[in-house]
Formats: structure tokens, sequence, C-alpha cells
């Protein structure tokens, strides 16, 4: 579970970074950022409550 939620948040990071150099699609890419890290900091609680 580690893992997957540290690729998550990697991921999430690097769409930050990308967004700015990618013309036309920089909101949707920033925004698919910030739903991966919220992803990758929400699957552990979530799973961890069971």
């Amino acid at each position: 579970m580690f893992i997957i939620s540290l690729l998550l948040f990697l991921l999430g990071m690097f769409a930050f970074g990308i967004s700015f150099s990618v013309p036309g699609l920089e909101a949707l890419i920033f925004i698919s950022g910030i739903l991966l890290v919220s992803l990758a900091m929400a699957l552990p609680i979530h799973l961890r409550a069971k």
C-alpha cells in the first residue's frame, strides 16, 4: 500500500510541475495532480481505518 501511495503522490507532483509546460491543458493537468495527491493521502488513511 505504501508503494502505491508513494507512486500516486510522485505522479501528482509530476503533474503539478509539468502542467504549466503543456499549452491548452494546464488546468486539466493541474487538477489531475491535485486529485492524485489527494488520493495518495486518502488511500492509506481509509484502508487503515478498517
